[in-house]
């Protein structure tokens, strides 16, 4: 069975970095489009970047130019670069794998912190 296992986040100042890993097993990463979602407190979820399996991206407004998604096929990882972190990016991030004809998948959550 398919299965999504995110590591990164944690706490960062302002103006800091952090990457984001997702790895999936080989059958998932070779035909899914993967991305994150992100849910802040007393917020919904929202898309963040996405990545289909062709390599084309798409990214919220909020994250352009700071956040910069990619896929290792070889590795069967996708990867979430982020730059330039503001306190408002601070939420639980998801790993996602989407298919239109097939269910999705969902990593556990990972919290990202961006705090002075």
């Amino acid at each position: 069975q398919g299965q999504l296992v995110e590591s990164g986040g944690g706490l960062v100042q302002p103006g800091g970095s952090l990457r984001l890993s997702c790895a999936a097993s080989r059958s998932i990463f070779a035909i899914y489009a993967m991305g994150w979602y992100r849910q802040a407190t007393g917020k919904q979820r929202e898309l963040v970047a996405i990545i289909t399996a062709g390599g084309n991206t798409n990214y919220a407004d909020s994250v352009k130019g700071r956040f910069t998604i990619s896929r290792d096929n070889a590795e069967n990882t996708a990867y979430l670069q982020m730059n330039n972190l503001r306190p408002e990016d601070t939420a639980v991030y998801f790993c996602v794998a989407e298919h239109p004809l097939e269910r999705d998948y969902w990593g556990q959550g990972t919290q990202v912190t961006v705090s002075s």
